[in-house]
């Protein structure tokens, strides 16, 4: 049974007047709420095993291990779509839902597939999450209260189910290059001739393709008998339609053609796969009409793929009178990347990638105290991208998530001597960040609740739930007394009422959503003072967002538009006017902020 919930009665009142411009409104008008599903919230405790029988090895379901299912569904996700309105969220992502591999891992290494990165079926819902009506009720459901759903794909990989002759029984496959083992031969360079008149994987037409017949060239392909059938649609059973190359170093050719820790990598240069990935989440949104797609792995997917996916799902998306579908993909670098980033959009043509150089710069100046100019840095490379800073505005920002770990981890694991009140002014401050500078916040779920974990990965995946976990019910929460023994789905937390204030703010203010930013401060030589002016794209107004990254109160002059002369306090301690034309003297509280609008003029 779901527990009772507290709702705000603002967001429930603003519901229905938001669902009738849902169509309408453009990728940066959101703030996004990641969720995984079996995290969340259990709505239905028959569907914790799946449907499967035997034990956790074959069903994956063990709560008290945490990389087996806890028990969180679509229902539980359903019924706690209030409690996720009323944190100020206008649209959630979701971590994959369809059916994967219960159980992967070598002995003694299981874990199980809750997070959904193992497909197995791509036209269907995991069962451990529910059913195919229950997403379909889940997206109409959020649809009604004007909130918007993005599914997270992936096309570079499905489970782990091939495997190779020459590596059973250990624990990795290396990687074996296409200079070394050609597709032409078998067994290498020197080795027997196949695929005859195959011309290699750059010439991407169905006529060269067809000639690639055998998939042996690098190691000797094998499946399982009960696995033979396994994925769906059929055609990605058979091996051809994998690169069967070994393990990823993550370096060279082998990032896009090697396994991601075993799982079996697509080959997305085929015309065949192109078309097959086309078809699977075009259906999707053909049948439930979503709002968006997150890519997984898509820097690890050859950029010609990407050019012919993107448009498809767009036109796709348009005819079902979705004409600002929102596709952004993961592009995993690390440190300020900012070129990396950018030439995902230029050369793989992705409309937006999630912004990792945004998380490294709050990580750095927030957490660690580093000078604000990181930040400074990384807004400098916006015109950078293709179409500039207008496509800056739709990248999704992010502080923490599901693989780095937790904004607040990075905070305490700096500043192992802070107390409670320095953890959690810091963790605020970061998330003030987040909803105020250009981009597309979104919130990890949890993070509302002062979730913070030992790690990244598995340590940063606690369930909202009661959690029956013993690494989990050691951790410290930031910003409340309460542990992962009880339930998370507390409005009254601090975190919570700073992040849905700001998160509504945001939304009412078209200069914080689709206006353009302007670096005014930061500093080169260690924390305090970073500000930008953030303008109205329809009058020009201007809004003056000024934060303090020190432990000590600042005062501090800041340029703004000689035109203005006051301003109103939208958040934290606002000046009343300018010093002089096109000056203004801030004061900010340690680890504060401010948002302030110039009064018309």
């Amino acid at each position: 049974m779901i527990r009772p919930l507290i709702l705000l009665a603002a967001a429930l009142a603003s519901a229905p007047a938001a669902a009738q411009d849902l169509r309408q409104r453009l990728p940066q008008d959101e703030v996004i709420y990641f969720v995984l599903p079996d995290r969340f919230e259990n709505g239905d405790r028959a569907n914790d095993r799946g449907g499967i029988a035997g034990d956790r090895l074959t069903h994956g379901f063990d709560p008290a291990h945490k990389g087996f299912f806890q028990g969180g569904d679509l229902k539980g996700l359903i019924a706690q779509l209030p409690y996720i309105q009323s944190l100020g969220m206008t649209a959630i992502w979701l971590t994959p839902v369809f059916k994967n591999k219960a159980v992967q891992g070598g002995t003694g290494q299981e874990s199980a597939g809750y997070h959904g990165y193992w497909i197995t079926d791509f036209t269907t819902v995991d069962p451990h999450l529910g059913t195919e009506a229950d997403f379909k009720a889940l997206v109409d459901a959020a649809h009604a209260r004007g909130m918007k759903v993005y599914m997270d794909i992936i096309a570079n990989h499905t489970a782990d189910v091939l495997y190779f002759e020459e590596c059973e029984g250990k624990d990795a496959c290396p990687y074996r290059s296409v200079a070394d083992f050609p597709y032409a031969t078998r067994g290498g360079i020197e080795g027997r001739r196949i695929n005859r008149g195959f011309a290699g994987d750059q010439v991407m037409t169905e006529d060269n393709f067809a000639r690639l017949t055998d998939p042996n060239f690098a190691y000797t392909v094998k499946v399982r008998p009960e696995e033979r059938d396994i994925k769906v649609p059929a055609w990605l059973n058979d091996p051809i339609h994998y690169h069967n190359r070994g393990n990823t170093t993550f370096s060279n050719e082998s990032s896009t053609m090697g396994d991601f820790v075993g799982l079996d990598d697509l080959a997305t240069e085929s015309p065949e796969v192109v078309a097959g990935m086309i078809d699977i989440y075009g259906d999707w949104i053909d049948r439930y009409g979503i709002d968006g797609f997150r890519i997984d792995t898509a820097r690890h997917v050859n950029p010609e793929f990407w050019a012919a996916f993107t448009p498809a799902m767009l036109a796709r998306a348009k005819a079902k009178g979705i004409p600002n579908f929102h596709i952004f993909g993961e592009a995993a670098w690390s440190e300020l990347e900012i070129g990396l980033l950018q030439r995902h959009t230029i050369v793989d043509k992705l409309p937006s990638v999630l912004d990792f150089a945004f998380a490294t710069a709050v990580q750095q100046t927030v957490a660690e105290g580093k000078p604000t100019a990181a930040l400074a840095k990384l807004f400098w490379g916006d015109a950078v991208y293709a179409g500039g800073e207008a496509t800056a505005l739709q990248l999704p920002t992010f502080i923490g998530n599901h693989d780095q770990g937790r904004f607040a981890m990075f905070v305490r694991r700096a500043n192992p001597q802070a107390d409670d009140a320095e953890l959690l002014a810091r963790t605020r401050l970061g998330h003030e960040m987040l909803l105020t500078l250009r981009g597309v916040p979104t919130i990890y779920y949890g993070d509302e609740q002062g979730f913070a974990g030992k790690g990244n990965d598995q340590d940063a995946r606690q369930t909202m739930f009661a959690s029956k976990t013993a690494t989990y019910l050691e951790d410290d929460l930031v910003g409340t007394t309460r542990g992962h023994d009880a339930d998370q789905f507390d409005p009254g937390h601090p975190l919570f009422r700073s992040i849905a204030a700001l998160a509504r703010l945001r939304t009412q203010h078209p200069a914080l959503t689709r206006g353009r930013q302007v670096t005014r401060a930061y500093r080169d030589d260690g924390p305090g003072l970073f500000a930008v002016s953030r303008f109205d794209p329809e009058t020009d107004r201007e809004y003056l967002i000024a934060f303090n990254t020190s432990p000590e109160a600042i005062t501090a002059n800041v340029v703004v538009e000689t035109g203005v002369t006051r301003f109103e306090r939208l958040h934290g301690n606002c000046p009343e006017a300018v010093s002089v034309p096109g000056s203004v003297r801030v004061r900010i509280a340690p680890f504060g902020s401010i948002v302030c609008a110039a009064q018309a003029r």
